[in-house]
């Protein structure tokens, strides 16, 4: 079976994982994707597939060569976000022969080029695309595809040299709680390689430091015809906060090494309010400047409106990988020498986000990341290249054999 054929599969399991819900994993259909990803190891010949008490899933392709050789892992996250349409995913494959793809031409929703220019890389091949009304869910199920292909070929294949090959795959990544139970040493493996998100050839071992940051308004309702000088009201004392925040520090204005301050929620009324926000940069230093600099937006209206008007809560998440990857950088040299072998250059670009790898790293697994050859995810406008998907299984199985050499 090929990698996109078991993307079709996957993303039928409404897999999106809750911040709110204190269980893990913290949706029960990620339990069902688990079930099923354990069958099919089982039925591909993987003895000890298994998923334990909080959802993770691992599994072992036995080596088959006689001296010893690193135990090489790929992990890859089974949920997806919440915050775009997740259910009744109607995902089909489609020829791509350049130019704008209509997705949904009753609603006028398309795929272009002039707002994606990567789209050009991929015409003359086959997308997996949707409706344009939902995600797709390659991040990460894609990721999942390619591992499982993998590990077929690898158990089908004989003449494939290889040592023993780890295979993880974690619930919650999205809301950051993807390596918070991953059980390293049942694991086994003394390193890995994340597949999550980005082009073919994408080998990437630096990532943004993250923070979350709560904002709670407390505001005075009074009836507002007798308000003058007496009424607070939360929802635009919540508009002030965020005036006095660089604008031009947000995501949809920044790039490469960039960091931002993006909000993520509003929610109240005159009486209270709450903002959510998450703080990234690739730069540990200049997060803590952007933490200081919510904490003197909150002074500054608490002098203006009154002690506890404004009250942060600021939680550390994940960080820079870049730093703990410094006496490891030989797997990534093995990924970059596969892609090389594969006809392609490999690239390594900073990633403006996180994955299970960077927490992993600085547990003790290093843990560098691939790409998966899909695009545009957290939107209704992600899609997968067919061949792209083929390409990373190749390097997968590149990676593999390197290690038995």
């Amino acid at each position: 079976m090929r990698a996109y054929e078991r993307l079709l599969k996957y993303v039928a399991y409404p897999t999106a994982s809750d911040e709110a819900s204190p269980a893990s994993p913290s949706t029960p259909a990620q339990l069902e994707l688990g079930r099923a990803l354990v069958q099919e190891m089982k039925d591909l010949g993987i003895a000890d597939a298994a998923m334990d008490e909080n959802g993770y899933v691992y599994g072992t392709v036995p080596g088959n060569v006689d001296k010893k050789t690193p135990v090489v892992g790929f992990i890859a996250h089974m949920d997806v976000v919440r915050d775009v349409p997740f259910e009744n995913i109607r995902a089909r494959v489609c020829r791509y022969d350049g130019g704008e793809l209509v997705l949904n031409q009753e609603q006028g929703i398309v795929l272009s080029p002039d707002e994606f220019p990567e789209l050009g890389d991929y015409a003359g091949g086959d997308l997996v695309v949707t409706d344009g009304t939902t995600l797709l869910g390659a991040d990460d199920k894609a990721g999942i595809a390619e591992i499982m292909t993998m590990a077929e070929r690898l158990l089908g294949d004989p003449g494939i040299r290889h040592g023993d090959i780890k295979l993880g795959f974690t619930p919650d990544e999205e809301i950051g709680r993807g390596a918070d139970r991953f059980d390293i040493p049942r694991f086994g493996a003394d390193f890995a390689y994340t597949v999550d998100g980005a082009a073919f050839g994408e080998v990437e071992y630096e990532n943004f430091n993250a923070a979350s940051c709560k904002v709670s308004i407390r505001g005075k309702n009074i009836h507002p015809g007798s308000s003058k000088n007496k009424m607070k009201n939360a929802l635009l004392i919540a508009v002030e906060f965020a005036s006095l925040l660089p604008p031009a520090e947000t995501p949809a204005h920044t790039e490469l090494r960039e960091g931002f301050y993006h909000l993520t929620g509003v929610s109240g009324t005159v009486e209270e309010a709450e903002m959510g926000y998450i703080l990234r940069d690739h730069d540990s230093s200049v997060l803590e400047q952007r933490k200081e600099t919510m904490r003197r937006a909150a002074d500054f209206l608490n002098a203006r409106y009154g002690e506890g008007t404004v009250t942060l809560t600021l939680t550390d998440g994940y960080r820079n990988m870049a730093e703990a990857m410094r006496g490891h950088m030989h797997i990534v040299e093995t990924a970059r020498s596969a892609v090389r072998e594969l006809g392609a250059e490999p690239q390594s670009s900073p990633i403006r986000g996180g994955t299970d790898g960077a927490t992993l790293t600085y547990m003790g697994l290093p843990c560098p990341n691939l790409g998966t050859g899909s695009h545009n995810h957290h939107g209704k406008l992600e899609y997968a290249s067919v061949q792209a998907m083929d390409k990373c299984v190749d390097l997968l199985v590149k990676i593999a054999e390197a290690y038995a050499r």
